[in-house]
């Protein structure tokens, strides 16, 4: 068995996407946001009344996780939750005016957060690339399936 000679290419993305995720978390912290605030803030941002479970569903954590961001949210004054008066056991998030400044103040990070990764790429390029993405990710999911105990649930 000879040893590959290149890093492997899901590892070099893997990497790769960390880094972005971890700088673009910092662009956030400087305007006093998260990467799971900016998620749920721009979920709502309609101004729309959303379930937990829709919100969750959208950002992609569980519900508990995102009971956890919601309750840090409402503590800072960004969000209210009420019980759905047509399921007592569901919550309705709304963003509350501080929310909606959050997300402003919040915007223009990640526009400088955008404009930065898109330095010296031309836009021919970055199409490239969110192909090349794209593909990739498709080759992932390519007959993937869950790991034993950690099945989807459709929602409900």
């Amino acid at each position: 068995m000879t040893l590959p000679t290149e890093e492997p290419i899901g590892l070099f993305v893997t990497r790769t996407a960390k880094t972005l995720s971890r700088s673009f978390d910092l662009a956030l912290a400087d305007r006093g946001g998260s990467l799971a605030s900016w998620l749920v803030l721009t979920s709502l941002v309609g101004g729309m009344h959303r379930s937990q479970r829709a919100i969750a569903a959208e950002v992609g954590v569980e519900g508990p996780t995102l009971t956890h961001h919601l309750n840090r949210m409402e503590i800072d004054g960004l969000v209210t939750r009420q019980r759905d008066p047509e399921n007592r056991r569901a919550h309705q998030v709304e963003l509350t005016d501080q929310g909606h400044a959050a997300f402003r103040s919040l915007v223009g990070a990640v526009q400088a957060f955008d404009q930065r990764l898109r330095a010296d790429f031309t836009d021919e390029e970055l199409l490239t690339l969110r192909q090349l993405l794209g593909r990739l990710a498709a080759n992932a999911t390519a007959g993937a399936t869950e790991p034993r105990g950690h099945e989807r649930k459709e929602p409900r």
